[in-house]
């Protein structure tokens, strides 16, 4: 099969590419909040490839903190991650599945995606946003053979924890 990597980190991304095997025509490093980035990421992929079969969004991050410490800036740096994002690469990708009239979207808004957790206000308004806005767009295209798959999983041992103070069990995580 066919795979296309994209990240903010282009030594990660290089790593992930080399362990698969990928072409180096095949990644392409981005920040997916910025539009005009997401844009020259659609141009890479399809000087490549001619239509998106299967799009997962799987990026994101986790600002966990009580509202009282919460900045402003950091509740919208989550919603650019978590929800524009996603928005940007359905914009920019959506219309090809479209033309095909078929396709898979995954995402992986996680089990705060639809349970509460204390501290978690940023990150989970970030989640439900994209399952609502994932659920929107499944009605527009439900006629269509485009799959949207939302992935309620709990918590994936990862990097994410690492600035986090939270008592967590990071042995008992995907």
């Amino acid at each position: 099969s066919n795979i296309f990597l994209t990240g903010r980190n282009e030594n990660k991304l290089s790593e992930v590419a080399n362990q698969l095997h990928i072409n180096s025509n095949c990644f392409y490093t981005a920040d997916l909040s910025v539009p005009e980035q997401v844009a020259a990421l659609k141009e890479a992929y399809f000087k490549v490839y001619t239509s998106v079969d299967v799009l997962v969004n799987a990026s994101g991050i986790g600002i966990i903190k009580s509202m009282d410490s919460l900045s402003e800036i950091e509740f919208l740096r989550t919603l650019n991650y978590n929800l524009y994002a996603p928005f940007l690469l359905m914009k920019n990708f959506l219309p090809s599945m479209k033309e095909n009239k078929k396709g898979l979207i995954i995402n992986i808004p996680g089990v705060l995606g639809k349970v509460p957790m204390a501290g978690a206000a940023a990150y989970s308004a970030s989640k439900y946003g994209l399952v609502g806005m994932m659920q929107s767009i499944r009605e527009e295209v439900k006629r269509t053979d485009i799959r949207i798959t939302n992935l309620f999983l709990g918590g994936v041992d990862s990097a994410f924890w690492d600035t986090i103070d939270l008592r967590v069990q990071r042995d008992k995580m995907i």
